[in-house]
């Protein structure tokens, strides 16, 4: 106690010599601040310039509370180093010399929000020279990351004043962090009657700022598609720091400006049958609940903004207006389009005359109104055969009449197409087509088919007949649109020839065939052998085989008698020894006698009893 007594005595002398200019100063050097952030140590150095040797200083730290105070915390000399006791410093600094001749270092730990005060070092010689300098401390703390929240609502356009559109709100930062709003990346300033920002700043119980930022807008349909987000800068030992928070969007009412309608199926151009499918919308948000369809040119209206117009025609074409009324002002707002439906009337085909003869010319016609360019191809039996909307033939045949189809397409639109048909009967005498070969051989009593087909228009009159003058009686008729095939079944008995005759009013034709009979040879076949008589058929291919072979014998023999055999002569003997073992008998009989001979293996007559 008596140490600090006598430190402020000196001080206080210190106070009044100082003011007489008795004493000479010690040149002191401190920095004007010193930044920390909260929580970390701040080093608070003193540098000064003295003759005397650091034992024989005296040194003061103190600091300044904020009503002014000046408040010891450390005293030393070169008998004692003392820490105020009951001070918010006692337990958390400390002073050290910087090891050279003139500087000392107030160290202090754990930095608070409390500790951003101004420090005072003071420093006294043993020559009575006196210096003092000051350094603020200033504390920092970064704020947590900023939010930002939109309104939940939609803002109407018809508000007359300013209405809240987002708050933005940064916490817990030292010092006071500061707030700007943007919209899109321009900064928004206060705008009277148009942009009004409020500003909220609270001082929480462990010292931090959290401050709050209000954005209010006279909102315009143009905002609904710009961006907001706010700008947190915050100071920091030696810089600034800036943050942003994310970007968001509001939802703006508005009234209709604009109204669109438009052919949503099909895409393309449309034909008749279609189902079109008609949308309507306005540019309004909300949309309006009250919108409608109507056709100029029928004057229907329809509800809603949809429609369905199925199976169309040419009479949906024209102008389709769609109307949007705002509930709350009743105000009108119109758009349209045009639909037109394209066609293809059905294809009418027309002869150049009432009736066409062999070797006649004539014209076909076909014509299909369309709004669209067209194509026509003429089918004939399943084949193309012309192209364009007449056909010309200049010498008719019976090979032009029949069935002729015109094909009428659209290509600008896939599946329009039409068709009509015509059916040409070609006038003259009966012509019959002449088959590749009209000789036919037939054995008798067989019966043939005979046919001939024959062209002619009136239809003729067809009949068969023989060459003798024999009506064949009523034959088979197949009417066909190219012609007539008649057909007959006819018995052969003999070599004939057949006519086919046609005739009408215009001429007559005939197809000759002739006929040859001949004899049929009938070959009975074997008769099969049943199974008992299988042994029977083998014993009758055995005998065979011996007959052969006794027929080679004799005549062996005979040429042998003859002397042609060997070079021996007729009178000659061959004899050999009998052995009636060695001795085959084979019977013989001819179709003229029931004579039996036996011949020996070597050709001799058996007598009847040695069989």
């Amino acid at each position: 106690m008596a140490v600090r007594d006598a430190s402020y005595l000196l001080f206080g002398l210190f106070v009044i010599f100082s003011t007489w200019g008795v004493w000479a100063s010690i040149e002191v050097n401190m920095e004007d601040r010193v930044e920390v952030f909260k929580g970390d140590t701040a080093r608070i150095s003193c540098m000064f310039t003295t003759t005397e040797g650091s034992g024989g200083l005296m040194i003061w730290w103190f600091y300044v509370t904020n009503t002014r105070q000046v408040q010891q915390i450390y005293y030393k000399d070169s008998a004692v180093a003392v820490k105020e006791v009951d001070t918010p410093f006692t337990e958390r600094i400390e002073v050290n010399m910087t090891g050279t001749n003139g500087g000392v270092v107030l160290t202090i730990n754990d930095v608070q929000l409390l500790d951003e005060l101004e420090f005072v070092c003071r420093i006294k010689d043993l020559t009575g020279g006196i210096g003092e300098g000051r350094t603020n401390l200033k504390v920092f703390k970064t704020p947590n990351l900023p939010t930002i929240e939109g309104v939940q609502t939609g803002i109407s356009v018809s508000e007359d004043t300013p209405s809240k559109v987002a708050t933005c709100e940064v916490k817990n930062g030292f010092p006071k962090p500061n707030i700007t709003w943007y919209r899109n990346l321009t900064p928004l300033r206060g705008i009277p009657d148009a942009v009004e920002i409020m500003l909220s700043v609270t001082r929480e119980s462990t010292g931090l700022y959290s401050v709050t930022s209000e954005l209010n807008l006279k909102v315009l349909k143009e905002d609904k598609d710009d961006e907001f987000y706010c700008e947190v800068t915050y100071f920091v030992p030696g810089e600034t720091r800036m943050t942003e928070t994310e970007r968001i969007k509001i939802t703006v009412f508005y009234p209709a400006t604009n109204v669109s309608i438009w052919v949503e199926s099909p895409k393309g151009k449309i034909k008749e049958g279609d189902s079109v499918e008609l949308h309507c919308v306005d540019d309004g948000n909300p949309p309006s609940s009250y919108i409608g369809i109507n056709h100029l040119e029928s004057g229907i209206s329809f509800d809603g903004n949809i429609r369905l117009l199925q199976n169309v025609t040419r009479l949906d074409s024209g102008v389709y207006e769609c109307t949007s009324t705002d509930t709350d002002t009743f105000e009108e707002t119109k758009g349209s389009t045009s639909v037109f439906v394209n066609y293809l009337d059905p294809a009418v085909v027309k002869l150049d005359s009432d009736a066409v003869a062999v070797g006649d010319p004539f014209e076909v016609t076909c014509n299909a109104l369309s709004s669209l360019k067209t194509q026509t191809v003429w089918m004939k039996d399943g084949q193309q055969i012309a192209e364009g909307h007449i056909l010309k033939v200049k010498d008719a045949s019976y090979d032009d009449a029949g069935t002729y189809t015109c094909v009428v397409t659209a290509p600008e639109i896939e599946g329009m197409d039409t068709s009509s048909s015509l059916l040409i009967n070609i006038l003259g005498s009966p012509e019959i087509v002449r088959p590749d070969s009209t000789e036919i051989e037939a054995s008798y009593e067989e019966t043939v088919d005979l046919s001939c087909f024959v062209r002619g228009l009136p239809t003729p009159v067809i009949t068969w007949t023989t060459s003798d003058g024999k009506d064949l009686g009523t034959a088979s008729e197949t009417v066909t649109e190219n012609g007539i095939e008649s057909g007959i079944s006819f018995k052969v008995t003999s070599d004939t020839t057949v006519f086919c005759n046609a005739s009408n009013d215009r001429g007559i034709d005939s197809l000759i065939f002739n006929i040859k009979a001949i004899k049929a040879i009938t070959v009975n076949p074997p008769k099969s052998a049943s199974k008992g008589e299988g042994s029977g058929v083998i014993i009758a291919v055995i005998i065979i085989c011996i007959l052969l072979l006794a027929i080679l014998g004799s005549v062996l023999y005979f040429l042998y008698k003859k002397g042609k055999l060997c070079g021996r002569s007729g009178k000659q003997d061959l004899t050999k020894e009998k052995s009636s073992k060695d001795n085959i008998v084979v019977e013989m009989k001819s179709d003229n006698t029931e004579e039996a001979v036996l011949l020996g293996v070597n050709g001799e007559k058996q007598p009847p009893n040695d069989q």
